[in-house]
């Protein structure tokens, strides 16, 4: 299957606080990127950021990516959560501290609603580390009634810091 910009695009949040979630995610960005149905189109900055729900861990790395993708918005999770699988990620607790972890935020303009995946995200509007890198190229997307800059005004940023300026990151070979 050919690569076609005409394929729908889903946004991805990445994050990670155990090992090198830096090279962790680059790796799983550049696995994604590798595959026929899949092509990275866009990537924030990279962020480094306070543990949100479960705060007695190590502080994360977050970072966003838009992805144009020959796979259904199903198929695009269970791609995910392979890499995630073949990355060692280890689901002991919600919240908890992990090596990688790719949530599908959003996947065109599609609403779901299934027992595995509901879009979009449905905390993705409440969370800062998600919306900061998500407005990096993606700050006019309209989720759920309100542009990402919108979400964004209205978040908890607090600690937030810029880890690295560079939406190339993910592109360095480990």
């Amino acid at each position: 299957m050919s690569r076609n910009s005409e394929w729908p695009r889903a946004i991805l949040g990445l994050g990670g606080n155990v090992g090198d979630p830096r090279r962790t995610m680059a790796h799983a960005l550049r696995t994604l990127n590798m595959r026929p149905d899949c092509r990275i189109v866009e990537v924030s900055r990279l962020y480094r950021t306070p543990p949100w729900g479960k705060t007695d861990q190590d502080w994360f790395f977050n970072a966003c990516a838009e992805v144009e993708t020959a796979l259904e918005p199903e198929a695009l999770l269970a791609a995910c959560l392979d890499v995630e699988r073949t990355m060692k990620r280890v689901r002991k607790e919600r919240w908890g501290p992990r090596t990688i972890d790719i949530d599908l935020l959003t996947f065109a303009d599609l609403s779901v609603e299934s027992a595995t995946l509901r879009l979009p995200h449905p905390r993705m509007t409440e969370r800062g580390f998600v919306l900061k890198p998500l407005s990096d190229f993606a700050a006019e997307l309209n989720v759920e009634g309100r542009t990402v800059s919108e979400w964004l005004s209205l978040a908890d940023v607090t600690g937030i810091e810029l880890a690295d300026e560079n939406t190339e990151w993910w592109r360095v070979p480990d």
